[in-house]
């Protein structure tokens, strides 16, 4: 194998952007449908914020440490 170096950053990137869209997701369906019985905090729509700065985060870190295109020799 010719290998070029991945940094593990890289995949903890795709972790935080994974989850952040799903929680993201989720909040947003909360947003237009809410619960029965929401929680004490239900206003502050914590999914929406939470999902939002995961999505960020991930976004950052797959930009900054995606592996590159070059071959190093």
């Amino acid at each position: 194998m010719h290998g070029g170096h991945i940094s593990i950053w890289f995949f903890i990137g795709i972790s935080l952007l994974v989850n952040g869209v799903l929680i993201l997701g989720a909040g947003i369906y909360q947003f237009v449908v809410p619960p029965v019985h929401p929680t004490v905090l239900f206003q502050l729509h914590s999914g929406i914020w939470w999902g939002a700065v995961l999505t960020i985060f991930g976004l950052l870190y797959c930009i900054k440490f995606a592996p590159s295109k070059t071959q190093h020799q």
